[in-house]
């Protein structure tokens, strides 16, 4: 397995982070938060036709550019960094990830271009009313109907489902249970039976959505009752992706700490050269280094499918989430009194931080996850 990056990969990442700094500094960042829609359409056409982002790892077969999913990871990384407002993390690492898992050749080829080139925003409906988001405690259900399928239930904490033209949705089959049952369907946004409503979230920078079926026409994504499986990967995959996310983020609070350490006097002195700010630099520069090198090893294993790759994504999610955390409330603290203010950007990113820690299974349970996945 490799390592490194390659230099491609490594020009890569430069390409995305000007882009990035460009289009995302953090007084868009603010404006963006505080609409419904959450992301500025001019920014996403340039995204997705001068750097084809959207597409990154779906196959060039389907409209995309082909990469692996070490690229898309990048990619998340500097996102995560700039603390982007978009609908990228729902359409390219939940929804085009699932389609590529359990959609037919014919289903591939015609959901994947569109959103490989971002004309379509799409996301994946999973998690229950009640934020339980593992797929063995889905009450969702889907009553053959004809030709198709009708969905009758509800789905919470959907990212952009709000804003979303393609929904693809975990339900199961009536009189099932647990895992057995489970499959994936897909149907327009503004399909009719689809109620759908934008929630109030910790986080303004992810939006967040519920959204009501009732009788709404769906078709099956795939083989009937062959969910399980696939969501067991999809939700693996989504975890790494995230981590790779949450590194980025990380990075950013690690940076504006060292900044303003070397900015800020007190007593005459830079407060860098405190030992009690020094100490908490070094950690945090020691934290975010090995959660970096833990999601890079789990995107190159997402990017192999190596045989230890379920158990390295949930050492990724929990060490990244841990890390993001830490880093973001120790820039607080470094910061002092403005650390606590609106007015500075930490804030920001400690919601991120916190929301992402809990999203796809909080560090507790992925440690738990972590211990069984690797005695099987």
């Amino acid at each position: 397995m490799q390592f490194t990056f390659t230099d491609e990969q490594e020009e890569f990442r430069l390409i995305v982070r000007r882009f990035m700094d460009d289009k995302s500094p953090t007084t868009e960042v603010r404006k963006l938060m505080d609409t419904d829609e959450g992301y500025d359409q001019a920014v996403w056409k340039q995204l997705s036709k001068e750097l084809g982002l959207p597409g990154i790892h779906i196959p060039e077969a389907y409209g995309g550019q082909g990469f692996s999913f070490i690229e898309l990871c990048i990619v998340l990384e500097e996102m995560g960094r700039a603390l982007l407002c978009a609908p990228y993390f729902s359409a390219t690492a939940l929804a085009a990830t699932a389609i590529m898992s359990a959609g037919t050749e014919e289903q591939k080829l015609a959901l994947l271009p569109d959103i490989a080139s971002g004309a379509i925003l799409a996301t994946l409906a999973f998690t229950e009313t009640g934020g339980d988001w593992q797929p063995s405690s889905t009450e969702l259900i889907a009553t053959p109907a004809g030709d198709g399928f009708e969905l009758s239930g509800n789905k919470s904490h959907v990212a952009d489902g709000h804003i979303a033209d393609l929904l693809v949705v975990l339900a199961r089959s009536p009189g099932t249970f647990g895992t057995e049952g489970l499959s994936l369907y897909t149907l327009p946004g503004k399909a009719q039976g689809v109620n759908r409503t934008l929630l109030k979230s910790l986080d303004p920078t992810r939006k967040l959505a519920a959204i009501d079926f009732d009788k709404a026409p769906a078709v099956l994504l795939g083989e009937l009752n062959g969910g399980a499986a696939t969501m067991a990967n999809v939700l693996d995959l989504a975890a790494v992706a995230l981590a790779s996310e949450s590194v980025g983020g990380a990075q950013k609070m690690l940076e504006s700490s060292l900044d303003y350490a070397q900015l800020r006097m007190q007593f005459g002195r830079l407060i860098g050269s405190f030992q009690a700010i020094k100490h908490k630099c070094a950690d945090m520069f020691l934290e975010v280094e090995l959660a970096k090198s833990t999601a890079y090893y789990a995107a190159a294993a997402a990017a192999e499918q190596s045989d230890d790759f379920p158990a390295v994504a949930s050492l990724a999610k929990a060490s990244a989430s841990d890390t993001y955390m830490k880093s973001a409330r120790e820039c607080i603290q470094i910061h002092g009194g403005i650390g606590f203010t609106w007015e500075n950007d930490t804030h920001l990113y400690f919601k991120r931080a916190k929301s992402s820690e809990v999203f796809l299974g909080d560090p507790n349970y992925h440690r738990d996850q972590l211990v069984l996945r690797w005695e099987n």
